[in-house]
């Protein structure tokens, strides 16, 4: 997360430089929701005030994981929870969002998750001197966080309220070269900080194991620590070189033994850099890519995406947490020629062949295909620029305007397409692969997957979460309740002890009072 807030400004792109990243941002992403077009025509200053936050999340408050103080870490989870919301709600990008919230529950103890009330509740209890003044360091500790951060967030970003409009200014006060020496400040402490954290974890789990019982289950436990130990080590160490690209100082300066590491396993792929939207894309409109088709190169029909935009106006649609893998290349190969993206060119080859998988990535219900009866004798692409509607336009969601040829028009057998299929050697010259029809596992697949083809992929994926849901909280109603634990069952016998010995006391009393009573002279009237 702290890199991808620092790619954004080590890139030096004027938008997130200038707080205008998100005026683009809605209506540019690779796949947007209705909620986007809302969203992008907010004020100008919200927009801007919303970069200042996404920084704040991004870059500040990651250190903020590591913090002693427990408050401090549920801010940091709830301020990157309500990040990803966000971008649920307004952005497309399947499950990546739901691991970063199943990552950050990380931050979270059982205190903070527990439904019972006996977990959530303590009763107040008269503490020691020492205690009291650890929490109101602990508070004070917090407040000076929380104080620096409001501090910063208004001195680097110079917000003013503008009371006549009343609207919160904001522009970045600081230079990329100022920006550039922080950054060379603290990557190194932040490497140091993960460190300390990744051994006193172990240094707990080691404390943990020592307390185990039992030489079988010691040994059990040992050879499982050791295994995962190694293996987390291993991977910390390798996950330092690619996030210590974000300052080539610090990169320099890591340990030669990670480096080599690293290189023996890159191509493992086990740990990237991360650079989220480093630079603004679509700044003078949304490119995209539409398909046509023809039978006499004179007519065309456009061939339109499920998912992409196309049909101005069609609505963006909501798919998290699917990914439609062909919809979301198509938004990638829209910024640059054709030939950046060579899988186009098989895309073209098989549309024109007719070849039914391939239809179904772009329509799943073939009769929605326009050339769904025969394959169409010509194909070729050209490419728009798309612009959200006014909000005054309630027709469409989108317009948009022509701006050149993407790619030219081709036919089976055409010079222009054999020669790109063989520059990017899509010529497929071995013969079709033998499929087993009696393969058990194959056709118990396609039956599933015929069955569940009438379904769209969001609702079949959403439905399987539910049901999940569902069953895990119909065996918590009727798991039963687990018994107290014993410090609970000593407080109730110590309570209930108590409530008898003054019940005792209380009758002793009485009789005492009653035997007084007997022998005592009677008063005269």
């Amino acid at each position: 997360m702290f890199a991808s807030g620092v790619v954004k400004l080590t890139s030096r792109c004027p938008t997130w430089w200038g707080l205008t990243a998100l005026t683009y941002h809605y209506e540019t992403q690779c796949l947007p929701t209705p909620a986007a077009w809302f969203a992008h025509h907010l004020p100008v200053w919200l927009h801007k005030l919303s970069v200042v936050a996404t920084f704040l999340i991004e870059i500040a408050v990651p250190p903020l994981f590591f913090a002693p103080i427990r408050r401090l870490r549920l801010t940091a989870f709830y301020a990157q929870a309500l990040l990803q919301v966000l971008i649920i709600i307004t952005g497309n990008y399947n499950f990546f969002n739901l691991l970063t919230l199943v990552l950050t529950t990380a931050l979270l103890d059982d205190r903070h998750l527990s439904a019972e009330p006996g977990l959530r509740c303590h009763k107040k209890m008269p503490t020691s001197w020492p205690k009291a003044l650890l929490t109101a360091l602990s508070l004070l500790l917090e407040l000076t966080v929380y104080g620096l951060l409001a501090y910063g967030t208004v001195y680097y970003f110079g917000l003013e309220v503008d009371w006549q409009q009343h609207i919160i200014l904001s522009k970045t006060t600081f230079t990329f070269h100022q920006f550039s020496q922080w950054l060379k400040t603290v990557t190194l402490p932040t490497v140091w900080l993960g460190t300390a954290s990744l051994a006193w974890e172990l240094l707990v789990v080691l404390w943990r194991w020592i307390q185990v019982q039992g030489w079988s289950r010691k040994f059990s436990a040992g050879i499982q620590l050791s295994v995962l130990g190694t293996a987390t080590v291993a991977l910390f160490l390798i996950s330092l070189v690619p996030y210590s690209y974000v300052e080539p100082g610090t990169h320099g300066r890591l340990w030669t033994g990670a480096h080599r590491l690293f290189g023996s396993v890159e191509h493992l792929q086990l740990a990237n850099s991360y650079g989220l939207f480093r630079r603004m894309t679509g700044v003078g409109g949304r490119p995209e890519v539409v398909l046509e088709g023809s039978y006499d190169g004179q007519h065309w029909t456009e061939i339109e995406f499920m998912y992409k935009p196309g049909n101005v106006s069609r609505p963006p649609p909501f798919l998290t947490p699917h990914q439609p893998r062909l919809d979301w290349q198509m938004w990638f190969a829209a910024l640059g020629p054709h030939t950046h993206s060579p899988w186009f060119t098989g895309l073209v080859l098989r549309l024109l062949q007719g070849k039914e998988p391939v239809i179904r990535l772009v329509q799943s219900h073939v009769a929605n295909y326009p050339f769904h009866e025969r394959p169409p004798t010509y194909l070729r692409a050209q490419r728009y620029k798309y612009w959200f509607s006014k909000p005054g336009d309630q027709s469409r969601w989108w317009h948009r305007q022509w701006v050149e040829e993407f790619f030219p028009s081709v036919s089976l057998g055409d010079p222009t397409l054999e020669t790109l299929l063989q520059q990017f050697g899509l010529k497929d010259k071995s013969p079709p692969r033998a499929r087993s029809p009696s393969n058990g596992l194959a056709q118990t697949l396609n039956w599933v997957r015929t069955q569940l083809s009438p379904l769209e992929p969001p609702i079949l994926l959403w439905g399987l979460f539910g049901a999940v849901v569902a069953i895990r909280v119909v065996q918590t109603l009727l798991a039963p309740r687990p018994l107290q634990s014993s410090k609970q069952t000593r407080e109730e016998k110590r309570k209930q002890t108590s409530k008898k010995d003054s019940r005792a006391a209380s009758e002793q009393a009485a009789a005492n009072s009653n035997s007084r009573d007997s022998w005592a002279p009677r008063r005269k009237k």
